[in-house]
């Protein structure tokens, strides 16, 4: 074996994929290549991940042995994901039409076939009618059995191809061969209403789970486009707009007001205000002055800087957010992958059990055993057709996802249904999700020997904060606005970084900011008492003073959503841990835990802080739902088992949650977790019916019964109730339309 050091790990997307057997196939064939050693397919991101030796293989080699079991590769690295998502569109958009064509063909046999099948030349339109939609829409199963029998494999290609072809073939030499059977006393029974029907609905089925996962890639398209194309670089006095592909560690670059910052780096001139809620999840944008850090993806709000570049391309920690939220994404699978497991074992059994049937009838079966053999062969594929298994959890999840719609949970992937009910262990967002996410005035306390009329006071007050550029002046000017106050016109305004503002009004000086701003003013007991007990409550306190003493002290806060504490008080019930994680300080956390009834919380928490946390939990047993509203949050979200996002949040959270809570009120967590419990337990049930349907009826197609009262299942009756399992399902899984989730 060649030497670990000279291995290379690509990861190429999978063309063709439509099940979990099928990702189990690439896997094994690209696995058993010379020069490979370890390949590893993620089915719910249709990509191959390859460890593998340069020289003695090529990805050429890879792509050739998964066309062979009927799959691709785009070795195309460079264009990989955008030519995927183009082949993965257009491939939507043709199955959408071929099974609306083949629905549209299949109604008139199925007329026929149920309630006409006596009217002349019946059989020849329905033969007309079911080809195309057998052999023509429905060709893909055939070609992929076909490929998959030359490796020895089986899927539910195998089993759909197998039923609906001999089904077919065997109503073409009954309709043009109906007297074999009438001269051995016996009715030429034809099923191509049963080959049509099984067709389009596991084409069906297939659309369904091609919608849930069609969504996939826009979180990571959205993060990317965090990153501008094209950045300015100084180079002594001039500056110029080069790619940002172009850009190298210790470059010097120029951020103007309102852009996005390119790349990871320090600011060695200019200052301003940057909102890294992406990184964060705090609302308050961050000051940045020489010496700061500033990340990729962030955006600068007022004022421009210079900035020497330090990390760039993949580097930077945006670029890092970005893999590890496609990481976390592509390693989960679908549910269904079950079903498709247990048809890779269900093939080969009904293929076994139809020859036995056929061998047993030719050893034993007397006069009309060749007749009769064939008969019972037929009658066991065409009731072992898993159209029922097929629809068990499309149907079920469809119903749900309805469901939760109605109630404003919008779920956008079977995993988070499949999981959602086991969850025992929540983590929390505490901006965005627990609290408001905007700061706002919560307190405003005047001196109570003020120097002149409180009402112009006010006014100047609201002067200075409607020219500050800081995050939180905006809070006090709106808390003023919405009040009816109108600012005064002051004069020689100035901003004072790290401490506040400074103007005259009428030649007396007024400031407002933090407690920095105060330059031997007094303050009143009352007021020092106040703001004291304000920041022990974790608000953040701003002073207004002129040049003697304290006027006025305001707490900002971002508040607390109206249903969190309840919400949190319900999960604690359900026996669920609850905790919370943010990137604001400690005391704010504790505070804001303790008024929501939260035991765990963690304070100054960065995004990879968070899926790591996630991940701890994970590694302890935990089933873990991420429930946050951010950018920063996403990494965190694509890494738990079930991840909300809150309808008000960034468009990227709810990209990568599985479920979004359109009024992002907390109280809709429990609903959704109960929605999951019953979605699951109606998952169970189509199967139980799915498979009971097989249990009985296989024997019974087989002639269990015959050596005892002649009993022989015909192969109509079959279809009937190959049929009536399919309407159990869907019939059950509409059940669930009408349970209640609270």
């Amino acid at each position: 074996m060649a030497s670990t050091e000279s291995t290379k790990t690509i990861t190429l997307p999978v063309l063709g994929m439509s099940c979990a057997a099928c990702a189990s196939s690439v896997e094994s064939m690209v696995a058993a290549q010379k020069g490979v050693e370890q390949a590893e397919v993620n089915y719910a991101s249709q990509k191959l991940k390859v460890v593998y030796h340069p020289e003695l293989i090529q990805p050429e080699v890879m792509q050739k042995a998964v066309q062979g079991v009927g799959y691709d590769l785009i070795i195309d690295t460079d264009h990989a994901d955008e030519k995927q998502a183009e082949i993965k569109a257009n491939s939507y958009k043709a199955l959408k039409n071929r099974v609306l064509a083949a629905a549209i063909l299949t109604i008139p046999v199925v007329i026929f076939g149920m309630f006409l099948m006596d009217v002349p030349y019946a059989n020849y339109l329905m033969l007309l009618f079911s080809a195309p939609v057998v052999f023509y829409f429905g060709k893909g199963f055939f070609i992929n059995a076909f490929k998959q029998a030359r490796y020895g494999k089986s899927n539910m290609d195998t089993l759909v191809a197998l039923s609906t072809g001999i089904a077919f073939i065997f109503s073409i030499f009954n309709t043009f061969y109906p007297e074999f059977w009438h001269q051995r006393g016996l009715h030429p029974h034809v099923y191509y209403e049963t080959a049509a029907v099984v067709i389009v609905f596991i084409m069906l089925g297939k659309l369904l789970e091609e919608r849930a996962k069609s969504n996939t890639s826009s979180a990571i398209k959205k993060l990317i486009g965090l990153q501008p194309k094209t950045v300015i670089r100084i180079s002594g006095d001039t500056e110029t707009e080069v790619p940002i592909a172009e850009v190298q560690a210790g470059d010097q670059l120029l951020v103007k007001s309102g852009e996005k910052i390119p790349v990871d780096g320090k600011v060695y001139e200019g200052s301003s205000f940057v909102d890294e809620s992406m990184i964060s999840g705090e609302p308050v944008a961050v000051a940045k002055k020489p010496g700061d850090a500033v990340f990729a993806g962030t955006i600068n709000q007022k004022g421009s800087f210079r900035f020497v570049a330090e990390k760039v391309g993949g580097a930077t920690l945006l670029a890092q957010i970005i893999q590890l939220v496609q990481d976390a994404q592509g390693s989960k699978a679908p549910v269904q992958k079950l079903v498709d497991k247990v048809a890779g074992i269900f093939v080969p059994v009904v293929l076994f059990i139809a020859i036995l049937t056929l061998g047993i009838w030719l050893l034993f079966g007397g006069t009309h055993a060749l007749t009769q053999g064939l008969l019972a062969m037929v009658t066991v594929l065409v009731i072992a057709c898993p159209c029922a298994l097929g629809l068990a959890t499309p149907t079920a999840i469809m119903v749900g996802i309805g469901k939760g719609a109605e109630h404003g949970i919008l779920i956008k992937d079977a995993e988070a249904l499949e999981l959602g009910h086991r969850v025992n262990a929540i983590v929390l967002d505490k901006t965005g999700t627990i609290t408001e996410g905007k700061p706002k005035v919560t307190t405003l306390n005047w001196d109570a020997q003020l120097p002149t009329d409180q009402l112009v006071m006010a006014q100047i007050f609201a002067a200075l904060e409607q020219q500050s550029e800081h995050p939180l002046a905006d809070a006090i000017y709106q808390y003023f606005k919405e009040k009816g106050l109108s600012p005064l016109p002051v004069e020689a305004f100035e901003s004072l970084t790290g401490m506040g503002v400074t103007a005259s009004y009428k030649g007396e000086q007024y400031w407002a900011g933090s407690h920095k701003i105060l330059k031997g003013q007094s303050i009143s007991a009352d007021l020092q008492s106040a703001a004291k007990a304000l920041q022990e409550q974790a608000q953040t306190v701003i002073y207004f003073a002129n040049t003697r003493q304290v006027l006025a002290v305001v707490a900002i806060a971002d508040q607390l959503k109206e249903g969190s504490a309840a919400a949190v008080a319900a999960l604690k019930y359900r026996g669920i841990e609850v905790y919370m994680l943010t990137g604001d300080n400690a005391q704010t956390a504790e505070a804001v835990s303790k008024a929501v009834g939260i035991d765990h919380y963690k304070a100054e928490v960065l995004p990879s802080d968070k899926a790591a946390f996630v991940r701890a939990l994970q590694a302890s047993g935990k089933v873990v739902a991420m429930i946050g509203d951010g950018i920063n949050d996403s990494e965190a979200l694509a890494q738990a088992d079930v991840s909300i996002a809150m309808g008000k949040g960034s468009d990227i959270a709810i990209d990568v949650a599985k479920m979004t809570l359109i009024s992002s009120d907390l109280r809709q967590v429990p609903k959704a977790l109960r929605l999951s419990k019953l979605t699951v337990k109606t998952i169970r049930q189509n199967l139980f019916w799915a498979f009971i349907y097989n249990l009985i009826g296989i024997p019974l197609a087989a002639g269990i019964l015959y050596p005892f009262n002649g009993f022989l299942l015909n192969p109509m009756i079959a279809g009937a109730a190959m049929a009536l399992s399919s309407v159990s399902v869907v019939s059950n899984s509409l059940r669930l339309k009408f349970s209640k989730l609270n």
